[in-house]
């Protein structure tokens, strides 16, 4: 079997790509089973993966993704497109803010990759090299996505270390998918949506109901994007 693209769905985007018409579909690799659906869109072939599985039960630190970047290999994915509810380090990148971030910062110190038993050094000058077909309409054109481990928020003082270095966005995935999917060699974008300002930025404490609350304002839009730049990467 052999799919088109892939498609990752983070918070609230998971169960979407679930909801679109598909089988259910199970990849063994060595690294797991990673469990899917198949959808057939407008003549293409999408593996729809949930990154924190069913019912939103898998913590960021314990997503299998070595096994998610194997089994698109496998099944020989043109690229991934995954989504990410992120923090926002820029008051003008509010809440409903869709960002295809340019770079990427990776302070999760999760050392996952697929080379455990071989020297293998991997080039990232170009971080999200899939990036472009999520430039549509309301997409904002870069930025630097930091990583960190989670599951816990940051605090102010981290903050506003992390904005001096460089970052824009904060969240807890797209670092590790970034990496072991370039390790893999299915060029991965992502389309981070702004659920919040991040700490010392926002006037209340965070909340992660206020991330589900704008990822269903969002999912929608964000659903619409995922399937056209799915298109225009299969082509």
């Amino acid at each position: 079997m052999r799919i088109d693209i892939a498609l990752i769905g983070g918070t609230g985007i998971g169960e979407r790509l679930a909801a679109l018409n598909g089988t259910p579909l199970h990849v063994p690799t060595p690294d797991g089973v990673v469990r899917g659906r198949l959808v057939e869109h407008r003549g293409i072939s999408i593996l729809a993966l949930s990154r924190h599985s069913s019912g939103h039960k898998v913590p960021p630190h314990r997503v299998p993704y070595v096994a998610m970047a194997a089994a698109c290999k496998q099944l020989g994915a043109k690229a991934c497109l995954a989504t990410a509810a992120v923090g926002s380090l820029r008051a003008q990148w509010g809440p409903g803010t869709l960002v295809a971030p340019k770079d990427f910062l990776d302070l999760t110190y999760r050392n996952i990759t697929f080379h455990e038993r071989t020297v293998t050094h991997t080039d990232f000058s170009e971080p999200f090299p899939a990036r472009t077909a999520l430039l549509q309409e309301g997409v904002v054109d870069g930025g630097v996505y930091m990583g960190l481990n989670g599951p816990r928020y940051e605090t102010p003082v981290e903050i506003k270390t992390f904005g001096e270095l460089g970052a824009d966005l904060v969240g807890m995935t797209a670092t590790t998918e970034a990496i072991v999917f370039r390790e893999a060699g299915v060029p991965y974008g992502l389309l981070s949506i702004v659920t919040n300002l991040a700490a010392g930025l926002s006037e209340t404490p965070l909340d992660h109901e206020e991330v589900v609350v704008e990822m269903k304002r969002s999912g929608e839009r964000a659903v619409e994007i995922l399937l056209e730049a799915a298109i225009r990467l299969a082509k």
